[in-house]
């Protein structure tokens, strides 16, 4: 691919209080490229929620080009006909502001699989430099994330 149309992409999770946060971590690395694991750095916030309970949120922002067609290719060749066939069907409740938002199962992910899920996801959100929802849903197309 020359010169990507993406800005940057933009990874954020959650551990509760039940999750061990080194696997809930794992899940998110089993996603990634594997030959870029030690240049994606997550930032770690210790937050409480509603009743107390101790929540630790990750996050990523990743700006390499390299780094970002390598995720590309992992969500394109990763992710299952059934999940791109969903993703196409439900793509203007993904796209908003130029950018597109994936939220992944986290347990799916410990298994090194691609999977959508709304409940405790891995948020993920590709900032695109074009805003046009067409020029988004072209280029998932091209590079086969979309049927």
């Amino acid at each position: 691919m020359s010169r990507l149309p993406i800005a940057y992409i933009d990874f954020r999770f959650s551990a509760h209080a039940t999750e061990d946060p080194n696997k809930v971590l794992e899940s998110v690395r089993r996603i990634l490229p594997t030959q870029y694991l030690d240049l994606i750095t997550f930032k770690r916030a210790d937050l409480r929620g509603h009743y107390g309970n101790p929540i630790i949120v990750f996050e990523a922002r990743i700006k390499e080009e390299k780094i970002m067609e390598a995720l590309m290719e992992n969500f394109s060749s990763k992710l299952g006909e059934l999940e791109k066939g969903k993703l196409l069907r439900e793509f203007d409740l993904h796209v908003g502001d130029g950018s597109l938002y994936l939220r992944l199962d986290k347990q799916a992910a410990f298994m090194g699989e691609f999977r959508l899920c709304a409940a405790d996801p891995i948020h993920i959100r590709i900032r695109f430099r074009k805003r046009k929802t067409e020029e988004i849903l072209q280029f998932c197309k091209e590079i086969g994330m979309l049927p």
